[in-house]
């Protein structure tokens, strides 16, 4: 029992916006199991699908697609999939016992392309002709009418009876189809997702999780559920999730970018050179800074009066020590003094 899944990007209302359609195809009679409309292809709405599929008609043999990053990890994009990467979707068919095959030519999905080339010239009718037009409203006439219609009219009788769906008596399906994450929960009893710090509160058997390894579940549905083994330990819906934090830059800034200061570093600009001795010479920053034939600043000078001048250029030798005092402060004055070591 093979299915096929893929999806087709068109403008299906025919006014310019582009949906992707997500299908699910029986190699042998060319019946559509299910047809959705979605924003993007993608693990989140590929899901929802297959679990549909499952749930109606039953677990079946082997899933074909292409070799997208939802379905497979391949080392090299466009290149041979590692079977030791597996994707979130890769381990609930595994899970299920379902075999995922991958294609590596667009001729090795021949029957899904000439299924799309009739989804593309008939849908758009069939949706202005009922005057259709959000995705809301095209997938409920998809779900009640026209998937009927459509297997009425290119379906085609199986050889032999009967049908090769396997009933599945699991009642777990939600967990398996849902974005999964391990996490090591923190000493304040926190734990880390998508830039959120979710607060696991104390349970009857234990009072905290800190240093202990969890598993985070993210539901279809938007709910967000933490396991300890098979203990339940915390669970938000959509509406209580927390607000995201602002991501915090980790890397390097570029030259030239501004950078506000705090009060940190104001002590550090305010400060006089004598302050700031560098590697190896006694006499301090201003041992070491020649304005061209002139004489070297006094020692009294701050970091900013001499870093700050327009139009001159300082000759550092040793740049450590100020980079350090300016690390929190405006970077663009000290680039002017930096740039002509």
């Amino acid at each position: 029992m093979l299915l096929h899944i893929d999806a087709s990007k068109h403008a299906w209302f025919g006014d310019g916006r582009y949906y992707d359609l997500i299908t699910l195809l029986d190699d042998a009679t060319s019946e559509n199991y299910y047809a959705q409309l979605v924003a993007e292809e993608g693990t989140r709405t590929l899901m929802p699908a297959v679990q549909q599929v499952i749930e109606q008609q039953g677990i079946f043999c082997a899933l074909y697609s292409h070799r997208a990053s939802h379905f497979f990890g391949a080392p090299k994009a466009g290149g041979k999939v590692d079977e030791n990467q597996v994707t979130q979707l890769g381990w609930a068919l595994q899970e299920l016992g379902i075999k995922m095959i991958p294609a590596y030519s667009p001729q090795a999905r021949g029957r899904m392309e000439g299924s799309y080339r009739t989804w593309q010239g008939r849908l758009p009718q069939e949706l202005r002709l009922r005057k259709i037009t959000t995705v809301e409203e095209a997938n409920r006439f998809l779900r009640q009418e026209y998937i009927t219609e459509f297997n009425r009219h290119f379906a085609v009788a199986a050889v032999g009876k009967g049908s090769a769906f396997v009933r599945t008596r699991r009642k777990d399906l939600a967990w398996v189809f849902s974005i999964q994450h391990e996490r090591r929960v923190n000493p304040d009893n926190t734990i880390a997702l998508d830039n959120r710090i979710l607060q696991i509160e104390k349970s009857r058997w234990r009072n905290t999780l800190a240093g202990c390894t969890v598993r985070v579940y993210e539901l279809l549905d938007g709910a967000v559920v933490v396991r300890f083994g098979t203990h339940e330990v915390a669970r938000w819906t959509p509406d209580s999730l927390p607000a995201p934090q602002p991501k915090v830059r980790s890397g390097a800034r570029p030259l030239g970018q501004q950078r506000r200061a705090g009060p940190a570093a104001a002590r550090y600009l305010d400060r006089p050179l004598s302050r700031f001795p560098l590697r190896g010479q006694a006499g301090g920053t201003a041992a070491t800074l020649r304005y061209g034939s002139g004489k070297a600043p006094a020692q009294s000078k701050t970091l900013t009066s001499v870093l700050g001048r327009k139009g001159r250029t300082w000759r550092l030798k040793n740049l450590l020590r100020i980079r350090v005092a300016l690390r929190w402060g405006n970077t663009s004055q000290a680039n002017a003094a930096t740039r002509a070591r």
